[in-house]
């Protein structure tokens, strides 16, 4: 519960965050009509939206289950964040591009850009807590584990969704500073508008990434390969079980990892010992992987096991 609580915390640093940033790029894009700005400011009130996106998911995952959904509705945050992965790429990706280009093709000269400098300072300063925040929670979810191999085996989206705005948000302002700076120098007004799309292709890239992993989440995960052979090792070495099946797993919520697996008991074994090497088995399974929620159990014949095993 202590990671899903630094999860909350990362969260609700961000909305706070780029509400107050999205305010101040809006300001300055009034006074100095800069294309960059306005992308920037739409970066920004995207992102806060998503952040109260991701708090009502959270929210919704935590109901517990009824007989409309027996397994929970801990996917329901799998579905807002696969809805997040939308609205940056169409919001926020799409209309950073579409007045980046608007710019291109009617440039206009961006008229005092200091304001803009002062935003992205400030703005650099409140992404930069947050981010410094989400990759706090990132990084005690993570552990040892590499950043690339955590993110595909997570299944908790909110750790890892923080994180890719915040380094969007950090990379867009780099970008925005770049476009005014280059076109305060050069007097040329193409670079304001070149910042803007670039600033929407970043975004674009983090949806597409953010996507396909909320995808897999929502369309049904297992566990990893390592993690069914330590299942398969505990099942087998009941001194009830002859051998074991196929193990179909799925996560149904970050925290809530369903298991159903197939079993030859021994020959000779009664019911009250089934039932006794059933509760071995669950616990075990529970005691290795706290995550686990809903372990089902079915007896078949040594024959069915091994054919599925081949």
């Amino acid at each position: 519960m202590a990671g899903h609580a630094e999860s909350k915390v990362a969260v609700v640093a961000a909305v706070v965050g780029n509400l107050l940033v999205a305010i101040s790029k809006f300001i300055a894009a009034a006074l100095t009509g800069s294309s960059a700005m306005i992308a920037e400011g739409i970066h920004s009130l995207v992102d806060t939206g998503n952040g109260v996106l991701v708090l009502f998911g959270m929210k919704r995952a935590e109901r517990p289950a009824d007989p409309a959904h027996p397994f929970g509705h801990g996917k329901e945050l799998y579905f807002w964040t696969l809805i997040v992965a939308i609205s940056i790429f169409g919001i926020g990706g799409g209309m950073s591009i579409y007045e980046g280009v608007l710019h291109l093709l009617h440039p206009t000269a961006v008229e005092n850009p200091w304001p803009n400098y002062i935003v992205l300072a400030v703005a650099l300063l409140i992404e930069g807590f947050s981010f410094f925040v989400a990759l706090r929670a990132f990084n005690d979810a993570r552990g040892e584990r590499p950043v690339i191999e955590f993110i595909r085996a997570s299944k908790d989206p909110t750790i890892f969704t923080i994180v890719f705005e915040d380094t969007a948000a950090m990379l867009g302002l780099v970008v925005a500073f770049l476009g005014v700076l280059l076109g305060q120098l050069t007097g040329s007004p193409y670079f304001d508008g070149a910042a803007s799309v670039i600033i929407g292709l970043i975004l674009a890239g983090i949806a597409w990434v953010l996507a396909s992993e909320s995808k897999g989440l929502l369309v049904g995960e297992a566990v990893e390969p390592t993690v069914l052979e330590v299942m398969n090792a505990l099942v087998v070495a009941d001194p009830a079980i002859e051998g074991v099946g196929v193990i179909r797993t799925m996560y149904v919520g970050p925290k809530d990892l369903l298991v159903n697996l197939d079993v030859a008991f021994c020959p000779g074994i009664d019911a009250a010992g089934m039932h006794a090497s059933i509760a071995r088995v669950e616990s075990a399974l529970k005691a290795a992987y706290p995550e686990v929620g809903n372990v089902y159990i079915e007896a078949a014949s040594l024959a069915r096991v091994g054919e599925e095993q081949a």
